[in-house]
């Protein structure tokens, strides 16, 4: 690491409206007579080289290595809410059981609220061997500033070497302020994970529009944060349990705040197309509304969801909410067909986990057919008509 430091022994006041002019970041700041650089500074040695002799200093900083032994086993943030444990936690519990045993490492469930007795004894059964219990009525409800005082307590006295989080809206809010509060990385909406003999995880997301497959390792950082979104991983087999609980009343935690709990209002239930068994999917290649409409039939006939990709989003015709992909949702249907669909890495991270995919495209070397399991090669207003007419036929309505 390096960074510029200021010799304040050295400067004068007339110094300061020259530095704060030779940068090219604006990274000079004065306030109260006080002149410091912010983080917009690059190191770019600009002040060093064309400012007042000897008032800027580069300088080199020896990092402290990690003692990654002092850290250990892989801990998943469970998210819950009066309905349940939340799909995307069983999920990354069964991923952590996976990652653990290439480095014989211990899984840890963290579960924070009120009345989750229940829903710690549901954890063990997915095979974690310690399940955290930070309960208090003070964490009915998730309030950021109480749960991560709480999670940074556990941190502090667990030191888990690799952390999982669900990357929901909750997980999207409450991962990063664990990442900052402990200055490590944080990897979002991961698409696959890996670990090494080291304990490093290998945090793989698509990167530069999902032109390539980045593996992200932070070798230096303890604890690993990644955040994985829903259907991305299998969920576990339910076992016989062989873990423990352990609780913490949270004496000792800060657990006020400066947010006022008013009102909890739950939401009502819209467009999900992530529970849904069969979905008929619609890319690009569609054209027209024309033949929306016949994919629309499609999907009735079928009883299934229908989506999209990005494209048709930005036309108009489509609910966000339906998009597929990792700017849109992540499903896992029993059966998904593809129409007009090119097949971009964005889209294929989102339906890499479906039982059956059907593509429908008359580009034979579209993407989208290396992940099908059957591809027809043909224009949609030809082979749509001649599927329903199948379907139709054999009688199989609203549903496989």
């Amino acid at each position: 690491m390096s960074r510029i430091k200021i010799n304040y022994d050295k400067l004068k006041k007339e110094h300061v409206e020259k530095l704060m002019n030779i940068c090219p970041f604006n990274a000079f700041e004065y306030e109260n007579e006080k002149l410091t650089i912010n983080s917009a500074c690059k190191v770019c040695k600009m002040c060093v080289k064309k400012g007042p002799e000897g008032v800027c200093e580069y300088e080199e900083i020896a990092k402290v290595q990690i003692d990654k032994s002092k850290w250990t086993g892989i801990a998943v943030y469970v998210e819950h809410d009066e309905g349940g444990i939340h799909p995307v936690s069983f999920e990354l519990i069964g991923k952590a059981i996976e990652l653990a045993k290439k480095t014989m490492q211990a899984v840890y469930a963290v579960i924070i609220g009120a009345d989750i007795e229940k829903k710690a004894n549901i954890l063990l059964t997915y095979g974690v061997d310690k399940v955290f219990v930070y309960k208090h009525e003070k964490l009915a409800h998730f309030n950021i500033e109480r749960y991560a005082n709480v999670f940074s307590d556990y941190i502090e006295t667990i030191k888990p070497s690799a952390i999982l989080i669900g990357a929901t809206a909750l997980g999207r809010s409450f991962a990063p302020k664990i990442a900052a509060r402990f200055k490590t990385g944080l990897t979002a909406d991961c698409t696959k994970l890996d670990i090494k003999e080291n304990t490093d995880l290998v945090q793989v997301r698509p990167a530069f529009g999902g032109n390539i497959m980045a593996s992200i390792v932070t070798s230096n950082n303890r604890p690993q944060l990644a955040t994985v979104r829903y259907k991305i991983f299998n969920k576990p087999q339910v076992v016989e349990p062989k873990g423990v609980i352990i609780e913490h009343n949270c004496q000792g935690i800060n657990l006020e705040s400066k947010i006022k709990h008013l009102k909890y209002i739950k939401k009502e239930r819209g467009i999900d197309i992530t529970e849904a068994e069969i979905i008929v999917s619609c890319g690009r290649g569609i054209k027209t509304k024309e033949n929306l409409r016949l994919a629309e039939e499609l999907a009735v006939i079928l009883g299934a969801e229908l989506a999209c990709t990005r494209p048709l989003i930005e036309n108009g015709w489509f609910d966000a909410r339906r998009q597929i992909g990792l700017s849109g949702r992540t499903v896992a249907p029993k059966l998904l067909i593809n129409l007009g669909i090119h097949g971009a890495v964005q889209y294929e991270a989102g339906i890499k986990n479906s039982e059956y995919i059907i593509s429908v495209n008359k580009d034979k070397t579209a993407p989208i057919m290396d992940v099908s399991h059957l591809g027809i090669i043909g224009d949609l207003n030809e082979v749509i008509p001649q599927l329903l007419q199948k379907i139709k036929a054999e009688g199989v309505i609203n549903g496989l």
